[in-house]
């Protein structure tokens, strides 16, 4: 392997938490009063790149389909360790479908690597943090004709291959994939790190990469948005002081833990 190239592609999404409001016509949601930023797959998915270019050189590119507020992500990445960023323009003001986005994104990594050479890795979030669709990665590296495993929580460099982990709840599944590969990073395979001053200041100054969309739209099609009705918790006091410890043996008795 020459010098690694590791694209990893992102996403602009509500901040986790936030309260969500739907439009009127329930198509969208109202962003007026809405905080971004990347789903937090993904800044495990750039951390993680960052982390193999520290250990075996290289350079990482970020991915990401939007309107101009998506730079803010783009830039957020290059804080902490990316040197290029593109952007796919999208001023629809409307999530792609999967289809549509991962049309759009195998056509830009194929042009990017027609221009400036092959990506021996591309990195993508489990699935994104507002819709959970779990599709984008799994169809983009389709398209691209490459191995992908989802959902892996370790990954490094075994000769010319890659290696990744996957917990099952019986255990450990071990993937060794030949490059160039895809994996979908699931959250907790690292703890993505702080921007420095030093980050945030030369993020501003890198240049984003804006290209057009021309891929066709995906086949499905948004019916409507609904927020589900909130389940109300009730809180029971137990007892208090040394009056509680007889209840509290019975709970636990009911649980089966004692």
């Amino acid at each position: 392997m020459g010098v690694m190239r590791i694209l990893v592609c992102v996403k602009r999404v509500p901040a986790p938490g936030a309260k969500i409001v739907i439009t009127k016509d329930e198509q969208d949601i109202d962003s007026a009063h809405l905080g971004f930023t990347m789903s937090p797959h993904e800044e495990c998915a750039i951390e993680a790149a960052a982390q193999l270019v520290e250990q075996h050189g290289g350079e990482i590119t970020i991915l990401t389909a939007g309107s101009r507020a998506s730079d803010e992500q783009l830039r957020y990445a290059a804080s902490v360790g990316a040197g290029s960023l593109v952007r796919i323009e999208n001023n629809t003001g409307i999530d792609w479908d999967p289809q549509h986005t991962a049309r759009s994104l195998s056509t830009a990594v194929q042009a990017l690597e027609d221009e400036f050479g092959g990506y021996d890795l591309l990195l993508f979030g489990n699935e994104a943090a507002d819709t959970g669709g779990y599709q984008t990665g799994i169809r983009t590296a389709h398209l691209l004709g490459r191995p992908i495993v989802n959902a892996i929580n370790g990954i490094e460099i075994v000769g010319d291959s890659f290696v990744a982990r996957r917990e099952t709840p019986s255990g450990v599944e071990v993937y060794r994939v030949p490059t160039p590969a895809a994996f979908g990073v699931k959250e907790g395979i690292n703890l993505p790190r702080y921007p420095t001053m030093k980050g945030r200041l030369a993020s501003k100054k890198l240049s984003v990469a804006v290209v057009e969309d021309h891929s066709e739209p995906g086949e499905q099609c948004r019916v409507r948005l609904f927020r589900p009705n909130e389940a109300a918790k009730e809180t029971v006091i137990l007892g208090r002081d040394s009056e509680a410890a007889g209840a509290v043996v019975d709970l636990l008795e009911e649980l089966g833990l004692i």
